[in-house]
């Protein structure tokens, strides 16, 4: 496995066994485990050590009733058959996540679950977890946010049911079949000599900054976008343009396509609407920031693949 390939929510090695979709008899071999997953939400315990794990249950368990709809296939975990299950019509009493807040640190425990356990946002413990629980929940959480965003036919615009163990979507009037969608974004380590660009979006938390990314558009190659992203966003013009990582980003469905990218010059122009700062860090100043004593730079939050990116470019380990 490549170094690249150790990002968070990659190289989890889950065996997503395809062959076993809308096979309801042959799976019925495994014994299953279920992850609930509320509001994009699973439930995490403490893992003995310093890490967390995902809540699995069985079928028929308590915690299961609030949901709606059947549970989708994730895939194989040696003997086991690994779901996630929508629980969001589920009340949880005390506090409730505030959707206009850029990360809910809110935490909802279960009645039916051990004591430890919390429904909390994925992006708040994704670090924490082992490659294949942080699969999993990427996984889970982009596939039901599919489900809950694309219940109607497209073609015709009636209902469509889940079909193939989640995997598609049926329509029930037309026939139309729908698959789910993934977003592929760039996302760019633009350096000039020992400098690289760093930016905030408006509305971000005070002192957070990242890499500049953007989505690709149709008909656009990665190394176009990058170039043509860099240049929207600061007015930066971008030479060669290389491939470094990538990373599943479940918030909702988005692919992060991670690139090198050299700068032509240096001088920046923001786009107002797309970035409310922006300018060059050097290395040692990217260094300090990571070490929590920079000034102005917060950096990225540890899982992202701009964290990843960053730290790898400061070791000197970029592939």
């Amino acid at each position: 496995m490549r170094h690249a390939e150790t990002v968070t929510f990659g190289g989890g090695g889950l065996d997503r066994a395809a062959h076993l979709r809308g096979r309801p008899e042959e799976l019925a071999a495994y014994e299953a485990a279920i992850i609930p997953m509320w509001k994009g939400r699973p439930a995490f315990l403490p893992d003995g050590g310093d890490g967390q794990r995902l809540v699995r249950v069985a079928a028929g368990h308590t915690v299961l009733g609030p949901a709606r709809q059947s549970p989708v296939f994730l895939g194989l975990d040696g003997n086991k058959s690994m779901f996630a299950q929508d629980i969001s019509a589920w009340k949880p009493e005390g506090e409730q996540p505030d959707p206009t807040l850029f990360f809910d640190a809110s935490e909802q425990p279960h009645p039916a679950l051990p004591a430890d356990a919390r429904f909390a946002e994925l992006r708040g413990r994704m670090a924490l977890l082992s490659p294949l629980d942080a699969e999993l929940a990427a996984t889970a959480r982009s596939i039901l946010s599919w489900h809950r965003s694309h219940r109607f036919c497209a073609a015709c615009g009636q209902p469509s049911d889940m079909v193939q163990s989640g995997w598609q979507r049926g329509c029930l009037d037309c026939g139309t079949q729908h698959f789910p969608r993934t977003d592929p974004v760039v996302i760019m380590l633009v350096t000039r000599g020992n400098s690289v660009l760093l930016g905030r979006s408006p509305g971000w938390p005070e002192g957070m900054y990242s890499l500049l990314a953007g989505f690709l558009e149709p008909g656009e190659t990665i190394e176009a976008a990058v170039r043509r992203e860099v240049y929207e966003e600061a007015g930066v013009q971008v030479g060669q343009v290389g491939y470094l990582a990538s990373q599943p980003w479940p918030y909702p469905s988005s692919l992060m396509i991670g690139c090198h990218a050299e700068a032509l010059d240096t001088e920046i122009t923001l786009d107002p609407a797309e970035l409310d700062h922006a300018f060059w860090v050097t290395r040692e100043e990217v260094l300090r920031a990571f070490a929590g004593g920079h000034p102005v730079v917060r950096p990225p939050r540890k899982g992202a693949i701009a964290h990843f990116l960053l730290q790898n470019w400061l070791a000197d380990k970029l592939e």
